[in-house]
């Protein structure tokens, strides 16, 4: 007799189940709803708000929103991306209200208010090879040329290249269209690679990958 092939379990299903249970009352289970995502949301705020004890308040605030809301959560997109929604969101809300007057920004200095910023000479940020990424001083340094994004800028890039959403999700996040999404996600890279290049040298930054027409998106 041929034996049974074990069930193999589906982490997709499993969190649609979690999400019925929870909606039919049992909010005890929303914690392990959310716990996978729990480093996501915290760095989602953290990254628009660059201040930690904010970011964790917030986190706090959306994840509280998500509960409340999750009957209004529908299944066309994952509920990571959707709980992510809910962060910047709640980020962009405490950033207004409690951060009202910010420094200028990188984008203040260097870009025209047209969408014509002009790169230096080198290669796109996200050449930069994983080993140098690794290096905490590198980490530092591309933390730190995030925040010197302005703020439109930031956003774009913490929704599109940290955490994956798509450009309709995105746009759908921030309440922009799709095609200013892509005008600031590609602004913003420009501006990435400028800030980074001077303290990563090294054979990666001797070739220019951005051409004019070119789509990274």
């Amino acid at each position: 007799m041929p034996e049974k092939t074990p069930l193999v379990e589906n982490p997709v299903r499993d969190e649609e189940a979690l999400i019925r249970r929870i909606r039919d009352g049992e909010h005890d289970l929303f914690y392990e709803l959310i716990q996978p995502y729990e480093r996501r949301v915290y760095f989602a705020a953290f990254a628009i708000l660059r201040n930690q004890a904010d970011a964790e308040d917030v986190a706090q605030e959306a994840a509280l929103k998500a509960l409340k809301n999750i009957r209004q959560f529908r299944a066309e997109s994952r509920f990571s991306t959707w709980l992510i929604q809910i962060t910047v969101n709640e980020a962009r809300m405490w950033r207004r209200k409690h951060h009202a007057h910010t420094m200028e920004s990188i984008a203040g200095r260097d870009d025209d208010g047209q969408g014509n910023y002009t790169p230096r000479d080198f290669a796109d940020w996200r050449e930069i090879p994983s080993e140098t990424l690794e290096r905490k001083e590198i980490r530092e340094k591309l933390n730190e040329a995030l925040a010197e994004l302005g703020e439109i800028y930031r956003d774009v890039f913490v929704l599109r290249d940290m955490h994956h959403l798509s450009i309709e999700e995105t746009s759908q996040a921030l309440g922009i269209s799709t095609a200013s999404v892509k005008t600031r996600l590609l602004r913003a890279r420009l501006m990435l690679r400028d800030l980074l290049s001077p303290g990563l040298g090294g054979s990666w930054n001797t070739r220019l990958s951005f051409e004019k027409g070119v789509k990274p998106w």
